[in-house]
């Protein structure tokens, strides 16, 4: 596939969000040849789900095991040393169709402003929130952070692009005539984060500790027991878990190869039920930031789209699959109550829904 004969607004598009870094040929080569196809993503070893002994839940509050970690999350925070990653490229096609980051969704405040106010209170203005924009959504979240005049050191980098293509590897197409850009999973947030010379700057700065979480989950706010949990669990990466609920899609902890590591849903082999896992993956993490210099290269998956009425395949990759590469403590965090830390909001109706528990949650945390 020639780039060069794409039209000059696409090339420069490609060419400002690290195309280049991306193994595209080699992936529409083995898409046309049939070796890669969304049906080719799941795995074939026996999978188990994880033991319960490998959880560690986080304590109750309040508690003195819920207060020790506190106090060693809040002194990493006065020290400098913790960083907050927001996943910020998502498009809220049911939020009318700008940047999710920017929607409305509770008390008529944005996604980013309750986010980025969560980890203000929490932090004390000493936690520079990072954001992983996406080459859609990185201009408007730019003005809306003007227009918000948050008193917070709020750092935006994009993250990859590439080119959705048909069933058989050719290029697809939109209705307008011109190919048609995606932003190739939150997998790209290591990578990116690297390239722009943010994960540098963070660690030259003293940083130690980067937490990550999707903007639309409002529970997952940045929390000192939480940091406090990751620093003595002595791991590089943490992973949030919570009790899986009936209805729940994503990924699920389980024993792959004699490894501990995130199986999401499309990569359960069959006859392996997700919602048989006792807890669900969160989407939110805490990494020690020396582990973000991945050299290893996470795994590509051919995902199947609808898009604009036509079939699509789209490259992503998972960064939950950096628990293939490092060992991982395994947190198990509330879902219900005040103290819930996944209050997921993919729907407008989930507004309606959760408007009780969003209101004690972000009351809690001192947003509203």
């Amino acid at each position: 596939m020639n780039i060069d004969t794409l039209d000059a607004q696409t090339r420069a598009i490609l060419s400002e969000n690290h195309f280049a870094t991306l193994p595209f040929e080699r992936l529409a080569r083995e898409l046309a040849e049939g070796r890669l196809d969304p049906g080719s993503n799941r795995l074939d070893g026996p999978v188990q789900m994880l033991p319960t002994a490998q959880l560690r839940p986080l304590p109750e509050q309040p508690s003195g095991a819920y207060d020790r970690l506190s106090l060693i999350g809040r002194r990493a925070i006065e020290a400098g040393r913790v960083g907050a990653v927001v996943l910020n490229g998502g498009m809220a096609t049911r939020f009318g169709g700008t940047a999710k980051g920017v929607a409305r969704a509770f008390t008529n405040r944005s996604f980013l402003d309750l986010k980025l106010s969560q980890i203000k209170a929490a932090g004390q203005g000493r936690v520079p929130a990072l954001l992983m924009n996406s080459f859609s959504t990185d201009a408007v979240t730019r003005q809306h952070l003007e227009e918000l005049r948050l008193d917070l050191d709020v750092r935006c980098f994009t993250q990859m692009v590439s080119l959705r293509l048909t069933e058989r590897g050719e290029l697809f197409l939109g209705k307008d005539g011109k190919p048609s850009l995606h932003a190739p999973g939150h997998g790209d947030f290591p990578y990116a984060l690297a390239a722009s010379g943010q994960l540098a700057r963070f660690i030259e700065s003293g940083g130690e500790y980067l937490t990550l979480s999707n903007v639309d989950n409002l529970g997952a706010s940045l929390d000192p027991a939480v940091i406090g949990a990751h620093i003595d669990g002595g791991r590089p990466m943490t992973v949030e878990l919570v009790d899986t609920w009936p209805g729940d899609v994503g990924g699920f902890p389980a024993i792959v190869n004699g490894k501990a590591t995130i199986v999401e849903a499309f990569r359960a082999p069959q006859g392996v039920d997700p919602g048989s896992s006792p807890v669900f993956n969160t989407n939110t993490f805490v990494f020690d930031a020396a582990a973000l210099r991945v050299e290893a290269e996470l795994s590509w998956f051919a995902v199947l789209k609808n898009v604009e009425g036509r079939k699509a395949v789209q490259f992503e990759r998972l960064v939950g699959q950096l628990a293939d590469f490092v060992p991982v403590t395994w947190l198990k965090v509330p879902r219900s109550g005040g103290h819930s830390r996944f209050v997921p909001i993919k729907l407008p109706t989930d507004l309606e829904t959760s408007a009780q528990l969003l209101h004690e949650v972000l009351t809690r945390q001192g947003v509203l």
